[in-house]
């Protein structure tokens, strides 16, 4: 009997496989792991992928505020778990809630292409305004975190702040309460973009619209593995943006190094330097990359303020060098003092990425950074081997 035709290899994981997603249970949460799928299985046809969600101690607790949970894992250790005892095989985050120490023996296999980074302010419901410049001294903005509250005190001092916690339908609902005491609240437009709530956006808030730097990670999805697991990590490789990343990595190695989390008041802005913009400033100074401490601190009578576009995620690699751009800030809780650094360097590898982080962090602390961070009460390792700078 002749012997059967060799069979093609297969460009997919096995027949028959099935991988175990793990996810947070909020709407949200799901429809992010969704997405991650949704883009796993042309690559992998043959594939069948389970997302199982569950609660974390952040869910489980919807009153307290944010910076006052002593967890660095708020959202993700329940998760780690399921992973470190193989009931899982990744977990999909939202990048800016994972820890940048991870458990040991576990790792962030990668990011996918990264949505929007930026904050928007949402009024009430049949509010008429166009922004921060809208609400009335004294009117209450609703946040629970401390780098939007601290950011937001710079150039709005006659705002209140008060936290506001739950999922984004039940912020919402807060907030458009008819006897609910918000004239507003800070969201990330990521989580409303993805939720189909752009509609409720009043502006989007950045470095140069209001003076808001997003959260370390903000817009990303991270997904976390188990360290040494090559299966998983070629059933994700095709989904992976190197650029999303490289740039994660220079924030959260920016954070780490800083030991910051809900309790600290970081603030960052990455942006690719276009081809265009890169060949302009290179043809007319002669410099492409570098460092540029920001200007001494003195509050602002009004926040940098310019018409910013509906919608931005992650440049197209034809369009963009490999230098990245970077604001960050380190701002005082009650917004009158901050340490801020503006830089650039070109970034090819993941390496590179996480030894540009560490410089920023030192170039933070250069600039005041260390003296904020005594102030909450914060000890940090980074400041001692600065010698108390």
């Amino acid at each position: 009997m002749a012997a059967p035709p060799p069979t093609a290899p297969s460009t997919s994981t096995s027949p028959q496989t099935t991988i175990h997603v793990g996810t947070r249970q909020s709407l949200l949460a799901r429809l992010q792991a969704d997405e991650v799928v949704a883009a796993l299985r042309p690559h992998h046809p043959n594939t069948h992928f389970v997302i199982h969600a569950m609660a974390t101690t952040g869910d489980n607790n919807q009153s307290t505020a944010l910076h006052k949970f002593n967890e660095k894992a708020l959202w993700t250790q329940e998760l780690e778990v399921k992973l470190e005892n193989r009931e899982v095989d990744f977990v999909v985050h939202s990048l800016k809630d994972m820890p940048t120490q991870l458990p040991k023996g576990l790792v962030l296999g990668g990011v996918s292409r990264r949505g929007d980074k930026r904050d928007a302010l949402v009024l009430k419901k049949g509010r008429e305004g166009k922004g921060l410049a809208d609400l009335a001294e004294g009117e209450v903005v609703g946040t629970s975190s401390l780098r939007r509250t601290a950011q937001l005190k710079r150039f709005h001092p006659g705002l209140r702040f008060k936290d506001v916690r739950g999922n984004i339908g039940t912020r919402l609902a807060k907030l458009d309460a008819e006897d609910g005491e918000y004239a507003a609240i800070v969201i990330a437009v990521a989580g409303l973009v993805r939720l189909g709530l752009t509609d409720r956006i009043t502006s989007y808030l950045s470095k140069d619209n209001g003076g808001m730097l997003h959260a370390v990670g903000q817009g990303g999805l991270g997904i976390e593995i188990r360290e040494g697991d090559t299966r998983i990590d070629e059933v994700l490789k095709p989904i992976i943006c190197e650029r999303s990343m490289r740039a994660a990595l220079v924030e959260r190695s920016l954070m780490r190094t800083l030991e910051g989390g809900c309790s600290v008041p970081i603030g960052i802005e990455t942006k690719w330097v276009s081809k265009k913009h890169s060949l302009i400033e290179t043809s007319t100074t002669g410099v492409g990359v570098g460092i540029k401490p920001a200007e001494p601190f003195a509050p602002a009578e009004t926040p940098p303020s310019q018409t910013a576009p509906p919608t931005t995620t992650e440049e197209s690699d034809d369009d963009v060098t490999d230098e990245l751009a970077v604001s960050a800030i380190v701002v005082s809780l009650d917004g009158q003092d901050a340490a801020e650094v503006e830089t650039s360097l070109t970034i090819t590898t993941f390496e590179e990425a996480e030894e540009f982080g560490i410089e920023i962090a030192r170039l933070l602390v250069e600039q005041g950074a260390a003296r904020i961070l005594k102030a909450i009460t914060l000890n940090r390792d980074i400041i001692h081997k600065q010698g108390d700078a």
